[in-house]
């Protein structure tokens, strides 16, 4: 009867340059929307009479929040 053993190293694939660098894109953009998600939140958790003395209505807070990506 033959015991083996063997430790098998299994090293991962290095990224390449394109990989690292779309991970850290990705990873800004994830962290950009989880802002505008947040303020969101924020802006719908205000009652309508604070939203109207900031000069905005319910219906107008998502448009907002993405203002800038908008071309109107």
């Amino acid at each position: 009867m033959a015991f083996i053993t063997s430790q098998a190293s299994v090293e991962a694939p290095k990224s390449s340059f394109l990989t690292r660098v779309m991970r850290i894109m990705s990873a800004g953009m994830e962290a950009k929307a989880d802002e505008r998600r947040a303020m969101i939140k924020a802006l719908e958790a205000k009652s309508d009479e604070e939203l109207e003395r900031m000069g905005l209505r319910r219906e107008d807070i998502s448009y907002h929040v993405f203002r800038d990506l908008y071309y109107a």
